[in-house]
């Protein structure tokens, strides 16, 4: 890591390690920051969240939309970091009954898992180092620095590349454990900020103090959502902020390297707000969108007419999950195998299913249009 790369008003020190490289130290927060030429947007951006929520309450069930927002932030938070599994492929694997797939696929389940397992948390553990290692361990599954925080030093830069080449080198093992203390105290500041401009900086923050051997993208990425949750900002975890920082992803690494090596926290903060004003319309126009196709597939079942009910409970398990199974029905239902799947096949008639995979067993069914409106901007 270069010291030239780091201007006088960087946000944190250097210092050499034990083995004699240098590493950077995050100051202690909060920051000092004029947000004026942001307050504007940090207005906006909290506007466009406020309908988000809004349309969040109109969901008849809380699970419709949550299940299929938090499978796009596992992909997209996934795919930052270098994890090719398409949305289409973990519809898929999920609704089959497969032994685990590919790592990659493992990945971005873990990842949900993870989530799920904070927002469970929440009613009783408030956001702590403890739940971060929690969240950690279940994110990286079996590898044995799972839920752990580091105990060497570690670096980012290109593959295979050593410290010194390294184009940052977080805190070493003693300050980064100051630091994170300090980084939890501030979770629990309502004093300075705006919440979402705490949420940029706390961030910021993580990602700099970089404190697992690995998967410390996604967890300060996850760190996002369950703050807002728990602020009461949005509940319901319907924003999540990958498929922006996804979309920008150069800019969001350079802009949080900007703010260590310069100390620009405008910049940062800027783009953290119009990610999260980005995305809050984004996900309100697509609740709409599938609010309105839940309506119009509801309004092709006969309201009179024999085994309505089972039609209509199954249309709207699409929504959560827009592949379903024979087996899978069943349990819905509550009914035999050939009743179940005569309702598939009612639903296949209606033009709202499809088979996708060809065989005369193991059968998979896919919702398509429900599909497309969850994932028509992020299939690649």
């Amino acid at each position: 890591m270069k010291a030239e790369r780091f201007s006088p008003t960087a946000a944190g020190t250097l210092v050499a390690t034990l083995q004699g490289h240098l590493a950077f130290v995050p100051d202690p927060l909060p920051p000092a920051i004029d947000l004026h030429p942001v307050n504007r947007l940090i207005e906006e951006a909290s506007v466009a969240l406020g309908d988000l929520k809004g349309a969040g309450r109109r969901l008849p069930n809380p699970l419709m939309l949550l299940r299929p927002f938090l499978r796009r932030e596992a992909v997209l938070s996934s795919r930052i970091e270098g994890t090719q599994t398409s949305f289409s492929d973990l519809v898929l694997f999920e609704a089959s009954a497969e032994a685990p797939g590919p790592v990659d696929r493992t990945e971005v389940i873990n990842y949900i898992r993870a989530v799920e397992h904070g927002l469970a948390s929440l009613s009783t553990l408030p956001l702590s180092l403890r739940l971060c290692r929690e969240l950690h361990a279940v994110l990286m599954g079996q590898v044995h620095f799972a839920g752990n925080f580091r105990t060497e030093q570690n670096w980012i830069g290109s593959p295979g590349c050593t410290v010194i080449e390294a184009s940052y080198v977080p805190p070493p093992v003693d300050l980064m454990h100051e630091r994170l203390n300090d980084w939890e105290r501030y979770l629990h500041d309502t004093e300075h900020v705006s919440t979402l401009v705490q949420a940029a900086v706390m961030h910021y923050q993580f990602e700099a103090i970089h404190p697992f051997q690995d998967g410390n993208g996604r967890v300060g990425r996850l760190m996002i959502a369950l703050f807002l949750a728990e602020r009461g900002l949005m509940p319901q975890p319907l924003l999540y902020l990958s498929a922006f920082f996804e979309r920008h992803r150069s800019d969001y690494y350079e802009l949080l390297m900007s703010v260590s090596t310069k100390g620009e926290w405008l910049p940062w903060i800027e783009f953290f707000l119009r990610g999260v004003r980005t995305q809050s319309l984004e996900a309100a126009s697509r609740i709409e969108a599938l609010l309105s196709l839940q309506d119009e597939y509801r309004a092709k079942v006969p309201s009179k007419s024999k085994g309505a009910g089972s039609l209509l409970k199954l249309i709207d398990a699409l929504f959560v999950a827009p592949a379903i199974t024979g087996p899978t029905a069943m349990k819905i239902l509550q009914m035999t195998f050939p009743a179940a799947q005569q309702n598939i096949e009612k639903l296949i008639e209606m033009g709202i299913l499809r088979e996708v995979t060809g065989q005369e067993r193991n059968r998979i069914y896919l919702a398509p249009e429900i599909h497309r409106r969850a994932t028509e901007d992020l299939e690649s």
